[in-house]
């Protein structure tokens, strides 16, 4: 193992994380020369466990030894930089979570056929860019069964620093993949129905009958503030809500997305 002791924010191959954006580490153009950054010890030690290639790893001193030492076991001939808290946290802009972030090599996304082939249940994300909402609904659906992730080119990267933090490591369990053109038509080419989470006058409950016989569901969740667009509402097989007291009128799209998912497994 190379383990490097630094003592400047300036030496060289930190730029993965410190002066690289969200943007240059996605690399649109290039994907598959792309990294992303998992944060702390449970999370790295998932997606090592999916087959996520690392790349480098940056290390509180104490954690080589310590809860970090299993993955230093594992991660083979990759750059290990190690240094003080203080100086790390100066690098990258915020204390490490457990102190422990790996650069893993992104992987060339999947087809939505190949991400789709067998599933019951999906869940179609669009226009949702807050990451910890990201995070916590891939969270969700690798806890309640959802068998696969759709998202729309408008919506947050699940890769994002912050969102596979949240998520605990869930992005790298639950197949997902980016969706173009229409979600409706688009999803009716696999066999899927939609149910587009929204509040209408024909909005159906969420425990109505017909939603769980469905051998091929897609719930699609939308924005808190805007919600889904009009075209996709319309467009939908179904158009569903949650029953809720006291007026409350809607939740927010991860703990919809969370109640969703519970009632409508198979």
């Amino acid at each position: 193992m190379a383990i490097i002791e630094i003592s400047s924010l300036k030496e060289e191959g930190l730029e993965v994380f410190s002066t690289l954006t969200e943007a240059q580490l996605r690399m649109e153009l290039e994907p598959e020369k792309g990294l992303f950054i998992a944060e702390s010890p449970k999370v790295i030690r998932v997606a090592l466990d999916a087959g996520w290639q690392p790349t480098a790893l940056l290390c509180e001193r104490k954690h080589i030894e310590g809860d970090a030492r299993d993955i230093v076991e594992r991660v083979g001939d990759i750059p290990i930089y190690t240094g003080s808290r203080e100086l790390l946290a100066k690098l990258t802009g915020y204390t490490l979570t457990r102190g422990v972030l790996c650069a893993m090599r992104r992987k060339v996304m999947p087809s939505v056929a190949e991400v789709v082939k067998g599933a019951h249940r999906i869940v179609v994300i669009e226009a949702v860019t807050d990451t910890t909402n990201i995070g916590a609904i891939f969270r969700s659906a690798a806890a309640l069964g959802i068998d696969a992730v759709l998202l729309t080119r408008d919506t947050c990267d699940p890769l994002n620093r912050r969102a596979v933090r949240v998520s605990m490591g869930s992005v790298f369990l639950v197949p997902w993949t980016w969706l173009d053109g229409p979600i409706t038509s688009s999803l009716h080419e696999y066999g899927f129905r939609t149910a587009a989470m929204a509040l209408s006058n024909n909005s159906i409950s969420l425990d109505d009958t017909r939603l769980k016989e469905e051998e091929r569901l897609a719930v699609i969740m939308g924005t808190e503030g805007d919600g889904l667009p009009q075209q996709t509402i319309t467009q939908a097989d179904y158009t569903v809500k949650i029953p809720m007291a006291h007026h409350v009128d809607s939740l927010n799209v991860a703990a919809a997305a969370a109640v969703a998912f519970w009632e409508l497994r198979r």
